[in-house]
């Protein structure tokens, strides 16, 4: 609670003298969080039982769920691109807003798509529909669906967040103890993406539920469930239209951003063949864009090299929603489902999150350490590489462990695939808590950066940018699926971990330098 507010900006000594703390709040932020966290508990709740739902057979000896049958590598194919496709449909997504329909009626129009592939999913999952030969196709036609909504609701729902909150500049505020603070929009989008975060992963566990009715139940009733969630989610998104700021579309930043950076190509890398003097003089044509306009492509494009190296973090991240699975397929679950434990990461990112915000980053910064996005970033490379060699000592485990060692389910001994090797699923755990502090660090950190770091007229560009980064970690997933399979795990784990801390390396040594105070200062005057 605060006393006093003051739009006086604070002086260069009181900028050095005084605390920094975040707003308050406005409520269209946590309806829009609302509407995030519908959508991704729907996101979750489907894709957590895809790898199962792929892989095994129907009513397998096992005991495991599935519908299709068609193998660990298959399935660990199917969902990657299943993520690809969810994270390159954003670049369409924000098209559409900017062009002709604007971020909310985007999101909207959109859903529908959505909910219909949701739909299809449910109908193609029930017992007769998968008997008669229905789930492929079906499976297919949702996810091609599911990932057309994804695409117009991922790409604005993230800068609508933040457009929620309209103020730009420090300020001075007194709280009621009588301490003159600064109340810094920086920090306030910071708080604004971790609770966004936050509300992905609280929507995430979703899929706790789902993976228990599909081995309980089956998969129609474990469908059903994001059906009914996301239906929610969009009456409220409906319901409240009239509640957000909504910028109105002002013709596609993306494609002018991608025009430009074509004809760079095609003169030598010289974006400024692409300003207005240089095209009418050349070629006498009239481009629809500004000189500044190009200006702030450049500096735009100079933030997204620091995405350069994402790939490798979300093809590593990725083992946890496809290969982490299978593998707890091959241990003793005591009745525990095996795609269940993916939770664990979004339990470890809503716990830890709080504890960092409220009690180590602001040590840090009372004891003069900045932890800025670069670092926060390097971190989640380090974390992401400790799940990774974690796994892969997991799987040396299960490979030395009877009764059917290197060929889990796939001996003689294992009685027709019904008797796994003698390791106890729960080891896998702490697999998904370094998964969770890395996507506490680094993802968080990048969509904090992907925001911050763009000119006003760059923030959609720039988040497509990012979320494509996703897709190429998709890629390289696709790519290196067919080492998922027994004997080959244990290096394909190890390659993950040197290719992890490698880049991390990498990425440290090429951008410490972009969390200097001069790049906060960068950051303050695109905000202005």
């Amino acid at each position: 609670m605060v006393s006093t507010f003051y739009d006086d900006q604070p002086t260069e000594e009181e900028c050095k003298s005084l605390r920094r703390i975040a707003d308050q709040l406005p409520w269209a932020v946590w309806i829009v969080a609302l509407i995030e966290l519908a959508e991704r508990a729907a996101y979750y709740g489907v894709s957590g039982p895809f790898q199962n739902y792929i892989q095994n057979t129907y009513k397998s000896p096992s005991g495991l769920p599935g519908a299709l049958g068609l193998g660990q590598s298959a399935a660990t194919r199917f969902t990657n691109f299943f993520q690809f496709f969810c994270y390159v449909t954003p670049v369409f997504g924000a098209i559409v807003a900017d062009s002709y329909l604007g971020k909310v009626k985007t999101i909207i129009c959109f859903s529908v798509a959505y909910m219909l592939g949701l739909l299809i999913l449910f109908g193609t999952s029930l017992p007769i529909a998968i008997e008669n030969g229905y789930a492929f196709g079906g499976l297919i036609t949702a996810m091609i669906l599911i990932g057309i909504g994804t695409g117009g609701i991922k790409s604005n729902v993230s800068p609508l967040i933040a457009e929620q909150y309209t103020r730009t500049k420090q300020s001075i505020r007194i709280l009621n103890s009588g301490e003159r603070v600064i109340v810094d929009p920086a920090m306030t989008i910071e708080r604004i993406y971790t609770y966004f975060y936050m509300c992905i992963n609280v929507g995430s566990l979703s899929s706790a539920l789902t993976t228990v009715l599909e081995l309980k139940v089956g998969f129609w009733l474990a469908y059903l469930v994001p059906v009914c969630i996301f239906g929610i989610g969009f009456t409220v998104l409906v319901s409240e239209r009239r509640s957000y700021i909504d910028r109105p579309p002002s013709g596609s930043v993306v494609l002018h951003a991608f025009r430009i950076i074509w004809i760079g190509i095609w003169s030598g890398h010289k974006l400024d063949a692409a300003k207005s003097n240089f095209q009418r003089t050349e070629h006498r044509f009239t481009v629809p864009w500004s000189d500044e306009f190009v200006e702030e492509i450049k500096v735009a494009l100079a933030s997204c090299r620091v995405f350069l190296f994402f790939p490798i973090y979300w093809m590593a991240f990725s083992q946890m929603l496809n290969n982490f699975i299978s593998q707890a397929g091959t241990m003793e679950l005591h009745g525990i489902p095996n795609d269940i434990l993916t939770n664990i990461d979004a339990l470890t990112i809503i716990a830890f999150i709080p504890i960092l915000n409220t009690c180590l980053y602001p040590i840090l910064r009372s004891s003069g350490i900045l932890f800025r996005p670069i670092a926060r970033i390097t971190v989640g490379f380090i974390f992401a590489g400790l799940a990774m060699l974690y796994a892969a000592g997991v799987q040396h485990l299960i490979y030395i462990s009877p009764p059917c060692f290197a060929s889990p389910l796939n001996c003689g001994a294992s009685n027709g695939g019904s008797i796994p090797n003698k390791v106890h699923v729960l080891i896998q755990t702490p697999a998904y808590l370094l998964i969770g502090f890395s996507e506490i660090f680094a993802s968080t950190a990048g969509l904090e950066y992907a925001y911050t770091q763009a000119p006003p007229s760059m923030k959609s560009f720039v988040m497509s940018m990012f979320l494509l980064t996703s897709a190429g970690g998709s890629i390289l997933g696709i790519l290196i699926a067919p080492l998922a399979k027994d004997p080959y795990l244990v290096w394909m784990y190890l390659g993950f971990t040197t290719m992890c801390f490698v880049t991390g390396a990498i990425f440290w040594r090429l951008f410490k330098g972009y969390d200097s105070p001069k790049e906060e200062r960068v950051h303050l005057r695109n905000l202005d």
